[in-house]
């Protein structure tokens, strides 16, 4: 594929870089770190009106009729100003797989809303705990949701929730009102405010399963994680910035460090890492925009990139020394964001795991 960006691509991700760059005072981690949503609810109204929210959606659902390429671009910027938002769980985890496995009803009712500015939230199986998580039986014409999703990004602030559910053993998503359940903050690194959702005796009507089978199910984690990695690709991006320009501006022994090889060892190791993170992640993210089979490519991009980010903010501290693990540099905020991006959606070992299952690797 050519990762070239057209020129719309190149506006949408200048356009958003200036906006997150002059809101990030008020919207960034930083700024929301004592709120319980989480996020900036002025930045997420704004987001809707500039149709961020719509932006992969087909206009007969209220959207604005770009694809999932386009949406990871705002999640890379995102990442890269370190603005904590709903906006990849909302579009990604949950959106795509409305537009992708649902019906024409549910397509225009769900993503609407979704285009609109309805804050909504994925719950996927935990992948850590096999045969865990919610599960759902029938009950009349609808169905009734019973158990525990855990670490649901900014459920405290959600209206809705597509919860995985197992469904006579099968995993299926579950369209669900996000006032039903009861939240517990999770308390974790993590800048996307989890918390562990009770769901006892959800209710959940007749049309509010999606797709036929556990396609749609699957669909929430696999757009959760590229989403994910385009968020990763920009923090890491970000730490690389941040990283040569202190190595330019500190001096030492009378020079800037950035003039010693040691150093400029650091920072280049940094940038293949990035460089070779976005070609991974935007392979993968290409392939499930196209709609082809992802599934291998995802796993490759999210263990790949996960480790790569991780490794980006180690250097970036070696280069840094003292001054990045201090409260008032925000290095010590990536590294956090690395960690918990990391496992997002499965961590690394998860994923070369699945990965070496679909190769038939013993």
């Amino acid at each position: 594929m050519d990762l070239t960006r057209t020129e719309d691509q190149e506006l949408i991700a200048a356009t958003a870089r200036g906006l997150l760059a002059s809101r990030g005072a008020a919207a960034g981690a930083r700024a929301v770190d004592g709120d319980p949503a989480g996020h900036s609810a002025d930045l997420w109204k704004e987001m809707a009106g500039l149709g961020w929210t719509g932006l992969p959606f087909p206009a007969d659902a209220g959207g604005a009729g770009g694809d999932f390429v386009d949406a990871c671009l705002l999640f890379e910027e995102l990442g890269y100003a370190l603005v904590p938002s709903p906006l990849a769980a909302s579009v990604a985890a949950c959106g795509m797989p409305i537009a992708r496995f649902g019906t024409p009803e549910q397509r225009e009712r769900w993503l609407g809303g979704i285009a609109a500015g309805r804050v909504a939230t994925a719950a996927p199986l935990p992948w850590d705990r096999p045969g865990e998580g919610p599960v759902a039986r029938p009950d009349g014409a609808g169905y009734v949701l019973d158990g525990v999703a855990t670490f649901v990004p900014f459920a405290a602030s959600a209206e809705n929730v597509l919860v995985v559910a197992r469904l006579d053993g099968e995993p299926r998503a579950f369209w669900a009102d996000a006032s039903a359940a009861t939240p517990r903050p999770a308390g974790t690194l993590g800048f996307d405010r989890p918390c562990h959702l009770d769901l006892a005796g959800v209710r959940v009507a007749p049309d509010g399963v999606l797709g036929a089978d556990r396609a749609a199910a699957d669909a929430v984690s696999l757009f959760g994680a590229a989403a994910a990695c385009a968020e990763m690709v920009g923090g890491a991006q970000r730490v690389l910035d941040m990283t040569v320009a202190y190595a330019g501006e500190r001096r030492q022994f009378g020079r800037p460090i950035g003039t010693f090889q040691a150093v400029q060892h650091h920072c280049s190791d940094m940038a293949v890492d990035v460089l070779g993170s976005r070609f991974i992640a935007y392979e993968a993210i290409w392939r499930l925009s196209a709609g082809r089979e992802a599934a291998a490519d995802v796993a490759t991009a999210k263990a790949w990139v996960s480790e790569a980010y991780e490794r980006v903010c180690a250097l970036g501290h070696q280069v840094h020394g003292a001054i990045g693990f201090t409260r008032e540099h925000d290095l010590h905020l990536f590294s956090r964001h690395a960690m918990s991006a990391a496992l997002a959606h499965g961590d690394a070992a998860l994923h070369l795991d699945r990965l070496a299952t679909a190769l038939d690797v013993p």
